[in-house]
């Protein structure tokens, strides 16, 4: 391409110059010629720093999906001849899926001959509708295709704004607890210090000192050297004894 529109790094129109003349004036700034508008005639580029340029482009993007609202859509089947307990149990399905923000089809399923009456699979999601009237709106009205018939329903209004109002409260409340949290961080550290260390230090050291020291000490003391004794004075006894009684037999032999 031999010319090109040069944009500034300010934003502003320098004018068509010449392909070269446009390299040189990034290359002077230490800048980048980026080409944004291949297209045009003649093509747009622009001086900038393109690296920067990049992760701006990508935190857009990240928040542009951050808002986006993922779509989740859920599936109940019904037979035409339902008995009440399990209306109720799959209609009690039907309104958590729309409490959770979810649309939900709703099938009603014929076999054999009960696809004649197809009124019957109609008058029972029009019920299903009206009483869920207060959680789900109708998206899309029963549709017949073959042996099935189909509806679409949607959270209503007033559930998509208890929603955000409950995601919003969860916010403020999740910030709210991390502020208290660090304000209150210091007081519990000081507590867990000064708290304990009177009852581990001072209390239990007076009873495991002075109490159990003077029975180890001055009880058990006594009756070992008193049985030590006693055993002295008996082996005392018996060997006296036995000097006593050996001269006895050797006078008599004399």
């Amino acid at each position: 391409m031999p010319e090109v529109r040069l944009v500034g790094e300010d934003g502003k129109q320098i004018g068509v110059i010449k392909t070269a003349d446009a390299l040189a004036y990034a290359q002077e700034r230490d800048l980048d010629l980026v080409e944004v508008a291949p297209d045009a005639r003649p093509p747009v580029c622009r001086v900038l720093d393109y690296s920067k340029y990049k992760y701006e482009q990508a935190q857009k993007l990240k928040a542009a999906r951050k808002h986006q609202q993922q779509i989740t859509i859920r599936e109940i089947k019904f037979r035409p001849k339902i008995a009440q307990n399990d209306y109720d149990t799959k209609k009690g399905h039907v309104r958590r899926f729309l409490l959770g923000r979810d649309r939900v089809k709703v099938t009603i399923m014929f076999r054999g001959r009960e696809v004649t009456h197809p009124e019957r699979g109609t008058a029972l999601l029009s019920r299903l509708a009206e009483e869920l009237s207060e959680v789900g709106v109708v998206e899309q009205t029963p549709i017949q295709d073959g042996r099935n018939m189909t509806m679409m329903l949607a959270p209503s209004k007033n559930v998509l704004a208890a929603a955000e109002k409950d995601g919003a409260k969860a916010a403020e409340a999740t910030a709210s607890d991390a502020d208290g949290g660090r304000a209150r961080q210091p007081a519990a550290v000081a507590a867990e210090t000064d708290g304990p260390a009177a009852p581990e230090t001072d209390g239990p050291a007076a009873p495991e000192t002075d109490g159990p020291a003077a029975p180890e000490t001055d009880g058990p003391a006594a009756p070992e050297t008193l049985v030590s004794d006693a055993s002295g004075g008996g082996d005392g006894q018996h060997n006296g004894a036995a000097d006593s009684v050996a001269p006895t037999p050797s006078d008599a032999t004399a």
